[in-house]
């Protein structure tokens, strides 16, 4: 894990903004699923191959160090990294002048995320029926059970040190409950620039719009704050701009052995772009 912050480092260089205590939480999802290129001593490439169950993973951290683009280091590693999810559907968010490559080993368009960033805005909606609170120990079967559709293979092993409010400080998740029912639940994050929101998974827009509002209420005055949105969640992309987020960054979702079935209109921000 020590090694891989250097990948850490290389992707706040290339303005990806990670957050602070994100490798701790990719680490403990597969211990062995991020990957550095080395020439002697020096290392020269990344890219992190997450198994989740026994027929998914998810590829980010795709980076070579700049005076090693060209040289070969990265194709090795990524075919280091492709190798190790040989048999399995891989997803990834790609940057848009990767996309040519991703395509020709075999991984296809399936919609584009795009990044919305602003000042928070702190001023907390009406819940209209609605409890949001923080998430406690106590919430984590059923945010656990609430995110299942989400995602393509069960990863309990990610979201359990995502929001376990007793296991980092840089992040702090809230839920909405209806009826005493999880309704949607969000996680904003420190970043080493400002605070990002994901995931933010809810069963409607009025449900994201106020957990949206009460995670920024948590911010310090003046704070960035990111969003990472579904373009084909239309809602979702209205809820950034009327919170005055403007665009900043996008990736295209590429999956190699078919795309899973998700519910892209009730996501109305995706966890990372390096896990999915």
């Amino acid at each position: 894990m020590c090694e891989f912050a250097t990948a850490v480092e290389w992707a706040a260089r290339e303005g990806w903004n990670p957050g602070c205590d994100d490798l701790q939480a990719f680490h403990q999802t597969d211990p062995d699923g991020c990957l550095m290129g080395w020439i002697d001593d020096l290392p020269v490439s990344s890219i992190s191959v997450i198994r989740y169950g026994r027929s998914f993973g998810f590829l980010g951290f795709y980076i070579v160090h700049p005076d090693h683009r060209g040289t070969g280091a990265g194709i090795a590693t990524w075919n280091a990294g492709m190798a190790r999810l040989e048999g399995r559907t891989v997803g990834l968010d790609g940057v848009p002048d990767q996309l040519q490559n991703y395509a020709r080993s075999g991984f296809d368009y399936a919609g584009r995320n795009i990044r919305f960033t602003g000042l928070a805005n702190a001023a907390v909606s009406a819940h209209d029926g609605l409890d949001v609170r923080d998430c406690r120990v106590s919430d984590m079967a059923d945010v656990m059970a609430y995110d299942k559709p989400f995602f393509a293979a069960p990863r309990d092993q990610f979201i359990r040190p995502w929001i376990d409010p007793e296991m980092c400080s840089t992040r702090r998740t809230k839920l909405a409950l209806k009826d005493h029912q999880v309704a949607g639940y969000g996680t904003v994050r420190e970043c080493r620039s400002g605070y990002k929101i994901g995931p933010l998974f809810c069963d409607d827009a009025h449900i994201a719009n106020a957990l949206f509002s009460s995670l920024c209420a948590e911010l310090p005055e003046g704070a960035q704050v990111s969003l990472d949105v579904p373009e084909d969640n239309s809602q979702a992309v209205n809820l950034a701009r009327i919170n005055t987020l403007a665009p900043a960054f996008e990736t295209a979702r590429m999956y190699r052995g078919g795309a899973p079935d998700l519910p892209v209109d009730r996501t109305f921000g995706i966890t990372t772009f390096e896990l999915g």
